[in-house]
């Protein structure tokens, strides 16, 4: 079940869920407004021939970073990571989902392409796949609301959450955007 905006203040009261900081009015009925940071991993598109999945590439992106005031221009077409200004920690019987707000969304921004899952037992900054697929550029500004997460129960705690070591989790306690780091899963294969 999709927990409600009491419940989601239940969560946060007895420390299940923390986001720090959390905006103002950011509890919905059934989500949390999460907020847009300053920092972006862009594409180097005419620096890559491809895209090898199995090799670290870490001049694929490049970091960036926009003054409070500054827009972040999404073109058309593009797809970049981005960052959420709050830390989330989920206890290791919760879940959350990254949706787009219905307002972007009518724009033509995307928030996510396929990440959308936030295991439990997460902690750290999310790391979100902008892409506009409008014919228009987007304007994107540091701390506008970009996204919500909802949450629902597990029937029992992970065994092995997020960050455990048997699962050799890639991106437990990151704080800013973070590229892929898929080329781990192989290496030290025979």
């Amino acid at each position: 079940m999709v927990l409600s905006d009491h419940s989601i203040q239940e969560a946060l009261d007895s420390g299940r869920l923390v986001v720090d900081p959390i905006g103002e009015n950011a509890i919905q009925p059934a989500s949390l407004d999460i907020r847009l940071d300053a920092h972006f991993r862009v594409f180097r598109n005419h620096r890559q021939a491809y895209i090898d999945i199995r090799e670290e590439m870490e001049e694929l992106t490049e970091p960036q970073s926009i003054a409070p005031d500054e827009p972040f221009v999404l073109h058309p077409g593009e797809f970049v990571l981005g960052s959420t200004v709050e830390r989330v920690e989920l206890a290791d019987d919760l879940v959350a989902r990254v949706e787009g707000k219905s307002s972007l969304g009518r724009l033509g921004l995307l928030v996510h392409a396929t990440a959308g899952f936030v295991d439990p037992g997460w902690k750290g900054n999310l790391t979100l796949e902008l892409s506009n697929v409008s014919t228009l550029p987007i304007r994107l500004y540091f701390g506008m609301k970009i996204g919500q997460l909802s949450f629902q129960n597990l029937t029992t705690k992970a065994d092995r959450p997020y960050g455990h070591p048997d699962l050799k989790s890639r991106y437990q306690g990151q704080s800013l955007p973070t590229a892929s780091r898929i080329y781990r899963d192989f290496q030290n294969k025979s």
